[in-house]
């Protein structure tokens, strides 16, 4: 029997399932193709995370490996200096912590001297905060705990581009971080099959510090600021006890450059 509607105004629009079914699809479609950019996005920060972090990595090796060896002189197991690797992660602490430890030092000692050794951390933070003002605060220890003189360096070159994230930063801090412990688990695990000195791993920091200097050089003024920096740390540390010139070395060069920046602007201003 022949569907009749009682109300001729009412009659069934058989085009509406199909209007229906089409904006379903266009909405399913919409988001997937929107899924599927977020997804590219993601998967972009993630390589350009590690790829930024690869150049330290590889320097991180051969330094880990050093650490090993020496730490695992004095005594301490790969257990020990896993632990330490994660609790302190700070190559300089940890290779003063180490020699110290050799030499038959006490706990608190070790811990000033690490202690007054890190405060260049303060600045290095202090740099970095004004990039990350939007970061959730649940965020900013964990990547404060990944800070180093290399990821620093990098992550802050990255930053002043303008096409840096928190997450490639995270990446950095700690793709390196767990570069840097496997390395020096490793190097204490097999510290008694590698002489101390072997493959000039004892001139790999330094080398590492040199390269991230020299990307730091971006024109005239950085110029002037390391070569004051190198000067007064050199003098700073032939006049002054411990490890403190280091900070004050930096406080004045940062101070000298900020004023050459500044009458720089004048007279192109």
């Amino acid at each position: 029997m022949p569907f009749i509607a009682k109300n001729p105004n009412s009659i069934l629009d058989t085009t509406e399932p199909v209007r229906i079914h089409y904006r379903v699809l266009n909405t399913y479609i919409n988001n997937r193709t929107h899924g599927t950019k977020v997804e590219k996005n993601v998967s972009a920060r993630v390589m350009q995370g590690f790829a930024a972090a690869l150049p330290i990595c590889l320097g991180y090796v051969p330094i880990g490996l050093a650490f090993g060896v020496l730490a695992g002189k004095t005594g301490l197991t790969p257990a020990e200096i896993g632990l330490m690797s994660l609790l302190v992660y700070a190559g300089s602490s940890q290779f003063i912590g180490a020699a110290m430890l050799s030499a038959g030092a006490g706990i608190i000692p070790i811990i000033i001297t690490t202690f007054f050794v890190n405060l260049r951390h303060f600045l290095m933070s202090s740099s970095l905060s004004i990039y990350l003002g939007n970061t959730s605060k649940k965020i900013l220890p964990l990547y404060a705990y990944g800070i180093t003189d290399e990821s620093f360096a990098v992550n802050l070159s990255k930053f002043r581009e303008d096409k840096w994230g928190i997450m490639q930063a995270l990446i950095v801090n700690h793709t390196t971080n767990l570069t840097w412990f496997a390395s020096t688990v490793i190097g204490g695990i097999s510290g008694e099959f590698i002489p101390a000195g072997a493959f000039g791993i004892d001139y790999a920091l330094i080398a590492m510090f040199i390269c991230l200097l020299i990307f730091q050089l971006r024109g005239r003024k950085y110029v002037a600021v390391a070569l004051i920096a190198g000067a007064l740390s050199v003098i700073f540390s032939l006049t002054i006890p411990g490890n403190a010139y280091i900070i004050l070395a930096s406080i004045l060069a940062a101070t000298t450059g900020v004023i050459l920046g500044r009458r720089l602007e004048k007279q192109h201003g």
